[in-house]
């Protein structure tokens, strides 16, 4: 992540030092070279007040019967990976004329279709379910393309895999698909909508290779990385926009809201824009194991709320151990962080009531019309939502398109940053941590029921580790596999696994877990574990118990959460004597206890220097790999993850941390 923070800042020069993340204190900047507040100016003309709820529908309803009004001609234009049509409502309302929809997900060109009927939103589209490597295009005399292709590949979980796949995933590829239609309806130009990480990608040599790729066909390209909510969305949601222009030049437009609009004009927040719609009971509160949780964090936090790093009493989670929507919480007063396609139960934003948000809300926060229906069931509504671009966004660029490219009447000027200008929301993203602490800090001193931890036990349990490694409790020995004493008192933990049925309680080997000296308080756990077994499997079995035993009793949901996140160093000093002398002279259990004590863990690794390191073949430490892979232990390479180089190894904790839900379990090395 600090390499790609390097090349972000050297490619795109936005982040600047802030003091202060509240809307009302953020800085100004210089404006020696704006004469208006175009926004407020575009405001009157379309009879529109940005102050009420759901006005960015009412500001598009005026925009296209202005544009309907007085526009010159019809710009013929072409969508690709329209998706749930954000992009296309923006445009159609700026006044361009969308011939053809290019979407390749059924549901989401049933959504397309559905609103292209007469009188609808999309009205007078034709829509084209279809691959767009299998698509030849027969619309003639296209000025205009607009589009962005799918973006995993480049996306904030493939970054926390220790890089981004980029290009050289398939997926990765799709723009030289954008390209092949460009180069064969040769429009006047195209505006490219992706994630922002597409910049660093790969050291840039990604964001290189889609220059070029448009470049080759004789398009000039301006682009910039811009936030939403800087353009009216109640949503921060940044994105890479490439605007490619065969003659002429292109500027992007001054934010219409935020700190770096022309007037400081508020950000839309996400209170306003749900005001007014009633909820249903379209979605209840949270249930499982965290559901709770959600009721204590303040507005605008998440799970680290529930973090040693916030000052939580009873922390629950490791820093940075999820991604940044983990039950997050929203703010009213503010937008809410970005809108994601696709999560779990816990994935946010969640409502300041302590509920999911309704399908009508989350329209809302994306500036869908209220009007404009999408197809399918809540998990594809949001999955078509958190695809889009926002259309009150897209509205703006539309604008501002039909404006300098092609010289066609607008309702009201619009004021343009020059290419050297600086945005500052990305500085004033990095100032937020201060902010959250304080709100943290306020909300724990507010409620102060510090839990206590039942952290004192004895007992036994029976229990067996299945093939998917889940834990199975038993309850006696005679359809069990394992048997597990322990001792739990304070922060203290004992325990001792062994056959079910075995005579012998000897230990073959001991794993000590010491906190860092420097814990003063109780959330630290000191243990020692010890096995009987010698077989792998039953180290598996010493680790998966002793996981439950700190999820019962320290309110820890796994190893990670007591560990901590693989990228941020382990304050904790695992290791492993191997007591028996047969076990001891085995490869594998050499190889076990040297990733215990956390040799080549948490950093990829040349297999080379494994090798040599522990005197082994290519050959040797690739069985012994894929040997304590299937005990649970995650292995990364090539294979399982295309963004770590060939005959790269990464093992993330020393530990064993696969169970039934994840994924890296099913790949193969």
């Amino acid at each position: 992540m600090a390499e790609y923070d390097s090349i972000f800042k050297k490619i795109t020069g936005e982040l600047f030092d802030m003091k202060s993340a509240a809307q009302k204190d953020l800085f100004q900047i210089e404006r020696s070279d704006i004469h208006s507040d175009w926004f407020a100016s575009y405001l009157e003309k379309l009879h529109t007040n940005d102050e009420v709820a759901g006005w960015p529908d009412k500001f598009g309803s005026e925009l296209k019967k202005w544009m309907e009004k007085n526009r010159k001609r019809n710009i013929k234009t072409l969508s690709l990976f329209s998706g749930g049509g954000g992009l296309d409502i923006g445009f159609h309302d700026a006044g361009f004329n969308i011939v053809e929809s290019l979407e390749i997900e059924p549901v989401f060109s049933k959504t397309l279709e559905i609103n292209s009927e007469r009188h609808m939103r999309l009205s007078g589209t034709k829509v084209i379910c279809k691959d767009i490597n299998n698509y030849q295009p027969e619309v003639k005399d296209i000025e205009f393309i607009i589009g962005g292709p799918p973006c995993q590949t480049f996306s904030a979980a493939g970054a926390r895999a220790a890089g981004v796949n980029g290009t050289d995933d398939e997926r990765g590829n799709l723009f030289l698909q954008y390209a092949r239609i460009i180069n064969t309806l040769q429009p006047k130009g195209f505006l490219f909508e992706n994630v922002y990480r597409i910049v660093g990608a790969q050291s840039g040599t990604a964001w290189k290779k889609i220059q070029e790729a448009f470049e080759e066909l004789g398009y000039t390209l301006y682009w910039r990385i811009l936030d939403s909510a800087d353009y009216g969305v109640p949503q921060f949601r940044e994105r890479l926009i490439i605007v490619g222009l065969k003659t002429g030049r292109f500027l992007f437009p001054f934010p219409s809201h935020g700190p770096d609009s022309i007037d400081n004009r508020l950000y839309y927040s996400a209170q306003n824009a749900v005001s007014g719609l009633l909820y249903t009971g379209e979605v209840k509160t949270l249930s499982g194991r965290h559901g709770h949780l959600l009721n204590d964090i303040p507005p605008g936090l998440n799970y680290s709320f529930y973090t040693e790093r916030m000052g939580h009493p009873n922390p629950i989670f490791a820093w940075r151990s999820k991604f940044s929507d983990y039950l997050y919480k929203a703010a009213p007063e503010t937008p809410v962080r970005t809108i994601k396609a696709q999560g779990g139960q816990y994935t946010g934003p969640f409502s300041w009531e302590n509920r999911p948000f309704t399908c009508d809300e989350l329209k809302r926060l994306q500036t869908f019309p209220d009007d404009y229906s999408i197809h399918g069931n809540r998990q594809k509504i949001i999955h078509q939502l958190g695809n889009s671009v926002p259309p009150q966004f897209a509205r703006i660029l539309g604008l501002s398109i039909l404006d300098q490219v092609f010289n066609e009447p607008i309702p009201m000027k619009i004021e343009y940053m020059n290419q050297s200008h600086q945005l500052g929301f990305r500085g004033r993203k990095s100032a937020l941590t201060d902010e959250y602490l304080e709100k943290a800090k306020a909300a724990i001193g507010k409620n102060r029921k510090s839990k206590k931890n039942p952290n004192s036990a004895q007992g036994a349990e029976y229990f067996d580790i299945e093939s998917d490694l889940r834990l199975t409790i038993k309850t006696d020995s005679v359809n069990s596999e394992y048997i597990a004493t322990y001792d739990v008192k304070d922060n203290t933990c004992h325990v001792h696994v062994s056959g079910s049925n075995s005579k012998s309680k000897k230990p073959k080997y001991q794993i000590t877990i010491d906190p860092p000296l420097h814990k003063k308080n109780g959330h630290h756990v000191h243990a020692v574990l010890t096995a009987s077994t010698e077989t792998p499997h039953g180290l598996l079995a010493t680790w998966k118990i002793f996981e439950l035993l700190i999820n019962r009793h320290f309110s820890k949901d796994d190893l990670i959460q007591l560990f901590g996140y693989y990228q941020y160093k382990n304050q904790y000093k695992i290791t492993m004597n191997i007591i028996d002398k047969k076990i001891k002279e085995e490869a594998l259990w050499k190889f076990i206890a040297n990733i215990t004590d956390g040799l080549f863990v948490g950093s990829i690794t040349n297999q080379s220097i494994v090798c040599d390191e522990l005197s082994y073949s290519f050959e040797d430490l690739t069985f012994l790999l894929e040997q304590i892979k299937e005990i649970g232990y995650e292995i990364r390479n090539h294979n399982t993850n295309r963004q770590i180089k060939k005959d790269h190894i990464l093992i993330p904790y020393s530990f064993p941390t696969l169970n039934e839900r994840s994924l890296q379990r099913l790949t193969r090395l």
